[in-house]
C-alpha cells in the first residue's frame, strides 16, 4: 500500500514567534484534516507512523512520494 512516513521533528523549528509556530501548526493541522477526509489513514508501523491510501490514483494525486521500497516500486511500474 503507499506510504509515506510522518515526522513532526522540527515542524516548528525555524520560527522565529509564536505566531509563526501557530501558523504552521494550523497548516499541519489543515492538511491532516484534507488528508482524512480523503481516506487516508495513520498506521504505526515499526515504530514510525505511516500515512497509507488504498488507492495509489489518490496517493499520487496529492504528489507524495511512495516509500515503498524499490522492488515494489518496480512491479507497480511493470503491471
Amino acid at each position: 500500500m503507499p506510504h509515506f512516513t510522518w515526522q513532526d521533528k522540527g515542524l516548528s523549528e525555524d520560527c522565529h514567534s509564536l505566531a509563526a509556530m501557530a501558523a504552521r501548526f494550523e497548516e499541519a493541522a489543515t492538511l491532516m484534516r484534507r488528508l482524512d477526509q480523503d481516506g487516508f489513514c495513520l498506521e504505526r508501523q515499526r515504530g514510525q507512523q505511516h500515512i497509507t491510501h488504498t488507492d495509489s490514483t489518490v496517493f499520487a494525486a496529492f504528489g507524495f512520494l511512495d516509500e515503498d521500497g524499490p522492488g515494489r516500486q518496480l512491479e507497480l511500474v511493470e503491471s
